[in-house]
């Protein structure tokens, strides 16, 4: 896997300002022009932006860069499969009240607004998120602020959308106070792309509201590719350190960004080295228009195979499949052990040899 800094000096100098239609993609090289057109009739359907820092980080010079192809948009996305779904989560199904979805009983998302500072091209709610924001009105928050405290068997309260931290930090606090006054609930996570694609928004004033909850709080950071953790990505993820915020690192295994075990071992080994604690590996959620994406569950077993034994145990996460109607997130291995007869049969990661143990 080539050194993330050997592309940097390829990348073209980032601009000044998140590019949200095709005429700023063809000015900034990151589209030819004949491509305009398409992806104007693209962008009626799926949000564009493309912010500064991740602008930064594209490489001009790879036709199949890892970071263009998880942010720019391509004309394949107006294809939709038999086998995509428009809510491949089921959020809707599992919505009590607007901005909440209640699927597992213990936890709920919370979903105050539908704004990212990207778009990402296989998004699961790629329908739903968008500029308009989606942003609950005082009165619908404090009713999904009041479903919170009214339903007692709630453990966990999970900020998402949209991201979370594109609320100004006093909407955030607001958010984060209520919660914390919840006395039922423990944990309050957090999701969000912003620490690496609009790190400039990890302010010190964002990070002291993050730290104030006395619950336990979890910021998880989504990221594809060891490239994500650029130099103001590693000072945002700092300053949330500092301030006392616990860091987990959620990704989807992509075709062409990071569907091999060296991409796998870099970015989870980035990750950790910022103190990013590898969480969720998901397999793709089957949006429309997404299929360019999608890397088959038996290569994705394969690849994390080929993983065990060669990564620290600190970097691995749980490889997940996100299924429909609210059945929940389903483990999908791989596995190094078998049940036959009265023994188990385990693979040596290592070795790759089998061993035998009794079952009692």
């Amino acid at each position: 896997m080539p050194d993330g800094s050997a592309h940097l000096k390829t990348s073209r100098l980032p601009g000044s300002r998140t590019l949200r239609d095709a005429a700023g993609l063809v000015a900034a090289g990151l589209v030819p022009p004949e491509a305009q057109s398409g992806l104007d009739a693209l962008s009626k359907t799926y949000a564009i932006a493309v912010t500064p820092a991740v602008q930064a980080l594209i490489d001009l010079a790879d036709p199949s860069d890892p970071i263009a192809r998880q942010y720019i948009p391509d004309i394949a996305e107006l294809t939709t499969l038999p086998s995509e779904r428009s809510d491949p989560t089921s959020d809707a199904p599992f919505t009590p009240v607007k901005g909440v979805v209640h699927r597992y009983p213990d936890r709920a998302l919370l979903k105050p607004l539908l704004t990212c500072p990207v778009y990402c091209r296989f998004c699961f709610r790629r329908e739903v998120v968008g500029p308009g924001g989606g942003l609950l009105s005082e009165a619908e928050l404090d009713a999904a602020l009041d479903w919170f405290a009214a339903t007692p068997q709630l453990r966990e309260a999970i900020l998402t959308g949209g991201d979370p931290l594109m609320l100004s930090p006093r909407r955030l606090q607001h958010i984060l106070r209520r919660l914390s006054s919840i006395p039922h609930l423990d944990i309050i996570r957090l999701h969000s792309r912003v620490p690496v694609s609009a790190p400039e928004r990890i302010t010190p004033e964002l990070a002291e509201v993050l730290a104030e909850s006395d619950k336990a709080l979890f910021l998880c950071v989504h990221a594809n590719h060891e490239r994500e953790f650029a130099d103001d990505a590693r000072a945002a993820l700092k300053r949330l350190r500092r301030a006392g915020v616990a860091l987990l690192g959620q990704s989807v295994l992509l075709r062409g960004v990071n569907d091999s075990p060296e991409a796998l071992t870099a970015l989870f080994r980035a990750m950790l080295a910022q103190q990013v604690k590898p969480y969720y590996l998901h397999q793709l959620d089957r949006a429309p228009g997404t299929a360019r994406f999608e890397v088959p569950i038996e290569e994705g077993r394969a690849i994390l195979r080929a993983l065990r034994g060669k990564l620290t145990g600190l970097a691995w996460p749980a490889y997940v499949l996100d299924l429909p109607d609210g059945a929940g997130k389903a483990p999908l291995g791989p596995d190094f052990a078998k049940a036959d007869g009265d023994d188990w049969v385990v693979e040596g990661p290592l070795d790759k040899k089998t061993y035998r143990q009794e079952k009692t």
